[in-house]
């Protein structure tokens, strides 16, 4: 079996890998993006799928801005069984899709038809759902809406950040795939429609999605700030500078009579037993509820926990936030 791969962030390793480790397969090709300025050095810096690429030897490594033809006619050459995408991020044109005799299969971060999108992870963990996973399915010109060979399911826990969630989906849809593939080139699945009638979209995140409306109730705040760790991180305004929230409780049946976005003090009380010793110190009031906030971060500083933060400033509780 002859693979071209297609991924660029840390999502899309262990798929690579899992390609790699398949028996008797070969990666033939991986398509990545091309190295761009990372980080405050601003040096153009390789993504984690080309490191990977480079470690195991493989030869044909491609960077194109744009998937052209010259990139189709050369992966053609290589004469490949079947390709596979795992967060490539560019839109893979008709003749490309038309390069492969087995079709390119995709390892997306959600249970399609739901989530279809570039940010699958955090609309899962915003809707409040209670269980995700990887979907792997047959790539057509529709975003994310080809016919699906497998999944594999896991459930969104009280305490899961879209990081954490997207590393163990990356690995589950990795093992998945690597069961899937064999029998797919072999002709042995008969891959089932997507209903559209359950389709939704998760869009591209920017950073103003992560600003936090005070008036939602706390739970919706709380997905929130899970839902944008590490990126792009809640925020709200402190002193007319941008306060970054790393970490929270939700308190929904607590009654305050403290206007939206208040900072009020906590009783010091034992929020839940899924974080053992932490405890209300310093509150947020919401439209309903209010979150315990337990990791916040100022401009130029580290992120410190609530009570770290508030030895160097009492003066936060009773301030409005936003």
């Amino acid at each position: 079996m002859r693979i071209v791969f297609f991924g660029s962030p840390d999502y899309a390793v262990p798929s690579l890998r899992a390609c790699l480790a398949l028996p008797g397969a070969e990666v033939v090709a991986v398509v990545t993006q091309p190295d761009r300025p990372r980080g405050r050095s601003g040096r153009a810096l390789a993504t984690p799928v080309k490191q990977l690429a480079e470690e195991a030897g493989i030869e044909e490594l491609l960077q194109p801005e744009k998937t052209r033809r010259d990139t189709t006619e050369r992966l053609a050459a290589l004469a490949p069984d079947v390709g596979v995408v795992a967060a490539y991020g560019n839109i893979l044109p008709t003749h490309l899709l038309e390069a492969f005799p087995h079709d390119l299969l995709n390892v997306h971060a959600s249970l399609l038809p739901r989530h279809r999108g570039a940010a699958p992870v955090a609309a899962a963990i915003l809707s409040g759902d209670t269980e995700t996973g990887a979907t792997i399915m047959k790539v057509v010109r529709e975003l994310d809406a080809g016919p699906v060979l497998g999944e594999v399911r896991t459930p969104i826990g009280p305490l899961d950040t879209a990081g954490e969630l997207t590393d163990r989906i990356a690995q589950l849809g990795a093992d998945r795939l690597a069961e899937l593939l064999p029998p797919w080139v072999a002709g042995e699945i008969d891959p089932v429609p997507q209903d559209e009638a359950l389709m939704t979209y998760a869009p591209r995140l920017t950073k103003a999605d992560g600003y936090v409306d005070w008036n939602q109730p706390s739970e919706a705040i709380s997905r929130l700030i899970r839902a944008f760790h590490p990126w792009p991180s809640a925020t709200s305004t402190y002193d007319d500078q941008p306060i970054t929230i790393h970490d929270a409780w939700p308190l929904p049946d607590l009654r305050t009579d403290a206007a939206p976005g208040t900072v009020v003090a906590g009783d010091g009380r034992e929020l839940t037993s899924l974080l053992p010793g932490r405890t209300a110190r310093a509150l947020v009031a919401c439209g309903t509820g209010a979150i315990a906030l337990l990791r916040i971060q100022r401009p130029g500083r580290q992120a410190q926990d609530i009570e770290t933060y508030l030895n160097g400033d009492q003066s936060f509780i009773g301030v409005t936030l936003g």
